[in-house]
């Protein structure tokens, strides 16, 4: 543990759960504010600044948990799909950070695949991890892979990471730390612990407004049910999993009940159980926050709350993650650091997984590598307006029609606008289906449109605009090196459609 004085080295907590939405985050201003049990972590944000516009580049676990770590898209860093893990002697953050003098460490959720490298100190779940009595392998042993290897601990997850966290901060050292504590939660299958067994039991939690959207204005692509997409991240796909599944918190039985009933009653369960594991990250980032409070170095901690990508909760008709649309590619984002994030203040700036890295180098006083494509927002993090930031952000999901049947695409997103293309094809992607479904374009006014229910791609009105983005998307992906001559069926699809 050590205590940083003016001009030095800050310690950084970076703090992060598993699929938590933004809009169950009581700060986020959203629909579930009113039931969002985030007192901990809405601490962060009224003690520092809250992100308006944190996006992934891939909402998907393990390629995001890359991006974070590398400053990379995926096609830089070579994790694109679940199916990839991170090259062992990739260097990423934690590398520059520990030759820089830092103590690093990393606890709980890591879901790369290969052995944590980097850190002096992990204690990491195998892949996804237990809810309940998790394992932990712990650096020092020998490594096992996957889901393989590991030394139970009894309790819930969320607590045991936490006290796995706190134990290591405890100890005596110098040098300023690094910790990477990563929650399982808020991931499926949404098991929270006993004590919180009773909240949330008589309240009716809020319906986002588009649960029932009609997917009429969509593009082929995504617009039907059941026919070029088995829609198995649909609201009836939730109604089926706590009907028949061996559901870890019970079942529930829509005997008699239209597909509305059985819809909404479906929905109440899946949030309270969700609410109810965010109920367990958020009492333990307050014994984090207290730690740093006792210890008397709060002032010289940089603490980030984060999640992989966001998460649907009914939006759209939605479980899962993956798509393009907001409620998923957007992460949660709060920054402390009183030597010089104001308190109470916020930004809108587009901020991307790729920053997290070079931010934290930044911080640390170590220059950004080029091999870095996301860049440092310690500036806007301190409310200052940059002359020269980026205007948009690329997105990309290699995985098609894996497990939850979204086609593969890439898109944009600008402060206004965001334009998709959903090319549908597995190329060349580890763990995609070969099977390919129907393309398609969309675009959206997010000004006019915040809940993007109205795809505008062939409204004559956005004609300039179409095609503005357009090119802006070709000159993005050239700047990036991502672009699609290699794949020449997707040239000829994207061709075909435009």
């Amino acid at each position: 543990m050590s205590s940083t004085s003016e001009g030095s080295q800050p310690n950084i907590l970076f703090v992060m759960a598993d699929d938590h939405a933004a809009n169950a985050i009581r700060t986020y201003g959203a629909h579930l504010s009113p039931v969002a049990p985030t007192d901990n972590i809405d601490r962060i944000a009224h003690e520092g600044v809250r992100v308006d516009n944190c996006l992934c580049t891939n909402a998907i676990c393990t390629p995001s948990r890359a991006s974070i770590l590398t400053g990379q898209h995926s096609h830089h860093n070579d994790v694109r799909t679940l199916a990839d893990d991170l090259d062992p002697d990739r260097r990423h953050v934690a590398h520059r950070l520990q030759d820089a003098g830092y103590r690093t460490g990393v606890v709980g959720k890591w879901h790369l695949g290969t052995e944590p490298q980097g850190f002096d100190y992990y204690n990491v779940l195998p892949n996804q991890g237990r809810y309940h009595d998790p394992l932990l392998k712990e650096s020092g042993g020998e490594w096992q892979p996957g889901a393989e290897g590991g030394t139970e601990h009894e309790g819930y997850s969320a607590d045991v990471i936490t006290n796995q966290a706190l134990e290591w901060l405890g100890r005596t050292d110098d040098r300023p730390f690094f910790l990477q504590c990563h929650f399982k939660a808020p991931h499926e299958p949404w098991e929270y612990p006993d004590r919180f067994a009773d909240r949330l039991e008589d309240i009716r939690i809020p319906e986002p407004s588009t649960l029932f959207e009609d997917k009429s204005h969509r593009s082929s692509a995504t617009r039907a049910h059941g026919s070029t997409l088995s829609a198995a991240n649909d609201f009836r796909s939730m109604v089926e999993m706590l009907e028949e599944w061996d559901w870890p918190t019970g079942n529930i039985d829509t005997t008699g009940m239209s597909d509305v009933e059985a819809t909404r009653t479906a929905y109440q369960r899946y949030l309270k159980d969700y609410l109810r594991t965010i109920m367990a990250i958020d009492e333990n980032v307050g014994r984090l926050l207290e730690f740093l409070d006792e210890a008397g170095i709060a002032d010289e901690t940089l603490v980030v709350y984060t999640s992989d990508q966001g998460m649907f909760l009914g939006e759209h008709d939605y479980i899962d993650k993956r798509w393009f649309f907001e409620e998923s590619a957007r992460m949660p984002f709060l920054a402390r650091y009183p030597d010089e994030i104001p308190p109470d203040s916020f930004v809108d700036d587009l901020v991307a997984n790729i920053d997290f890295a070079p931010t934290f180098l930044d911080y640390a006083g170590i220059e950004r590598p080029n091999s870095m494509d996301g860049w440092s927002i310690r500036d806007i993090l301190k409310g200052q307006t940059l002359e020269e930031w980026r205007d948009s952000v690329y997105y990309r999901y290699w995985m098609h029609k894996a497990h939850h049947d979204v086609p593969a695409h890439y898109g944009l997103r600008t402060e206004r606008y965001k334009l998709v293309f959903y090319y549908a094809l597995p190329l060349d992607a580890s763990g995609a289906i070969d099977e390919p479904t129907e393309p398609g374009w969309e675009l959206y006014d997010l000004k006019r449109d915040p809940h993007e229910l109205r795809n505008v791609y062939d409204d004559l009105s956005y004609e300039r605009v179409r095609e503005r983005l357009i090119s802006k998307l070709d000159e993005k992906k050239r700047d990036l090196g991502d672009t699609d001559e290699r794949y020449p069926e997707l040239v000829a699809r994207r061709d075909a459609t435009r």
